[in-house]
């Protein structure tokens, strides 16, 4: 966990495709960096294939459709009226359409597609979830601790274990440490944390070749 996201924007240089811009949050864009250095991708083509896998199929499905498969014909006159589609500024929000990575202790990163689904993984309240994951901080969960960051208006989430949280504590007293940062010294420091990164990385690319 660091304390800064990615913004990207990319414009079909046919001028075919709608512009498109989305933020990644520190984990896709830790992702993004690993793929540059791993495959030579560009910072521009690694971070809009991690982004790409956040999409549920039917928005991936849409997006390759002109003006994302709407007939203008049955749209308000006030809106057809504005012709093709050529902006599209995705939020990433806690909805089923767009799904983030949560790394566990043991270094699995599973995704969820909402603030219930989110909420039912972890064994919390959506009241828990959704004050989490709008304002940050951290939440105890059966002797273990969920950390959420908020980096560019985006939520990033990670799971540490008792041992986790037992070293962040004991290094947030010796250091003076808040215990965000020594959560975050903990987790860069966890082999099978990072190892987590790499796999997933790796697995991208080789989906989308």
């Amino acid at each position: 966990m660091v304390t800064r996201g990615l913004f990207a924007c990319r414009i079909d240089p046919a001028g075919v495709k709608p512009k498109q811009t989305w933020v990644l949050d520190v984990t896709q864009y830790a992702e993004a960096e690993q793929m540059t250095r791993s495959y030579g991708l560009s910072l521009d083509e690694a971070s809009a294939r991690v982004f790409s896998r956040t999409l549920s199929p039917e928005l991936q499905a849409k997006l390759e459709e002109k003006n994302l498969g709407l007939d203008y014909g049955k749209l308000d006159r006030a809106i057809a009226k504005g012709g093709d589609i050529k902006y599209i500024d995705f939020r990433k929000d806690w909805s089923p359409h767009f799904k983030r990575l949560c790394i566990m202790p043991d270094g699995r990163l599973v995704e969820t597609g909402g603030i219930a689904e989110f909420a039912t993984l972890h064994k919390i309240t959506l009241a828990q979830a959704k004050t989490l994951l709008d304002r940050g901080g951290t939440l105890e969960v059966e002797g273990e601790v969920l950390a959420c960051q908020i980096v560019n208006g985006q939520a990033s989430v990670a799971r540490f274990n008792r041992q986790h949280y037992a070293k962040a504590k004991d290094l947030a007293q010796a250091k003076g440490l808040h215990i965000m940062d020594a959560l975050s010294e903990v987790g860069l420091s966890d082999p099978a944390l990072m190892r987590a990164l790499r796999r997933v990385e790796q697995t991208g690319v080789r989906g989308k070749a």
